[in-house]
């Protein structure tokens, strides 16, 4: 369903009412019911699966999942959902009040709709692929308008830091990462996220130099390029560069290009994670790891658009 700009949400941006910043401590009970609404119309609701002789697997799935993954036989307490895992899954979201557990129903809800529900055969819709989209983009609308610094993209939810990075360094590396070359990179920097979400910052910088050297292989091995088996980011670079990857006036006028490549992620991860702590615990401020993470994308959308016109001159050059 399309989301409607009523005149009160009109009203309330004239007047600046709307959230500047995101929030990540807590759900509104009005976010949440406007998700389950999304969840019963994308997934269908009980009469969805009686009328056309079917059982709510997709439903039976996730609360089996929870359950299992959560340690308990039930969600929620009333014995009345044990065959009813439409009831017990929304009633344990509306009633879950720690924020990432509520988010897990959320990405595992929206994972079934994202990889379940787009064909004909789950509920015989004619515009099957168009509901699951539909759904998608008013999840993460609706979290924009609460002000929730979360969204829904390539499979996660993941967590929005600040709306101009999100929207011109986050989102276009996942985008660019999508493509099956860089499907390494993807994960890890997939990872990185999941694990800054979740607090285990020095974790997230090790996924950060992972997917950081995972993406400068891939272009390696997309182009032919030999490196060595172990060669750290230094020696990654170094090919990139041999090859021209990166244009040589390039490499003279933009001196400090070379320098961030080498020293922001990389040296980031070896000084704070990448190593033996020793006697006291390394702690890993979260305001570095969400800077590490948004220097890892711009460093992997550079990659990604730099191999892409790498690829253009190549086809050029040879019709010259």
């Amino acid at each position: 369903m399309a989301v409607i700009d009523l005149y009160s949400k009109r009203a309330r941006r004239a007047r600046g009412e709307f959230p500047d910043v995101y929030q990540y401590i807590s759900l509104p009970s009005a976010l949440k019911t406007q998700i389950v609404q999304i969840w019963i119309e994308a997934l269908g609701n009980h009469d969805d699966f009686r009328r056309r002789g079917k059982s709510p697997h997709a439903w039976s799935m996730m609360t089996s999942m929870l359950r299992r993954e959560y340690g308990v036989f039930a969600l929620t307490s009333r014995a009345a959902h044990q065959d009813d895992p439409i009831a017990e899954l929304c009633d344990f979201f509306m009633a879950e009040n720690n924020v990432e557990k509520a988010l897990d129903a959320v990405e595992l809800a929206f994972r079934a709709i994202d990889r379940l529900t787009r064909s004909w055969d789950y509920l015989q819709r004619s515009n099957a692929d168009e509901v699951a989209s539909e759904a998608i983009a008013e999840l993460n609308t609706r979290f924009r308008e609460h002000g929730v610094g979360f969204e829904f993209l390539s499979g996660e939810i993941i967590r929005k830091d600040s709306q101009l990075l999100h929207e011109e360094v986050v989102k276009p590396a996942l985008r660019l990462l999508q493509q099956s070359c860089y499907r390494g990179p993807e994960e890890e920097f997939l990872l990185a996220h999941s694990h800054y979400r979740q607090g285990n910052t020095k974790e997230a910088l090790n996924e950060c130099l992972k997917a950081f050297e995972s993406m400068m292989k891939a272009i390696c091995d997309k182009r032919g390029w030999e490196y060595a088996d172990h060669a750290t980011a230094s020696k990654l670079i170094q090919v990139l560069f041999d090859h021209e990857l990166i244009p040589l006036y390039w490499q003279q006028s933009l001196t400090s290009l070379r320098s961030s490549l080498e020293s922001s992620v990389p040296t980031g991860r070896n000084k704070l994670s990448g190593h033996g702590q020793g006697s006291a615990p390394t702690q890993v401020p979260e305001h570095l790891a969400a800077y590490m993470l948004h220097m890892t994308a711009s460093c992997l959308v550079f990659l990604a658009e730099a191999e892409a016109l790498y690829s253009v001159s190549d086809t050029q050059d040879s019709r010259g």
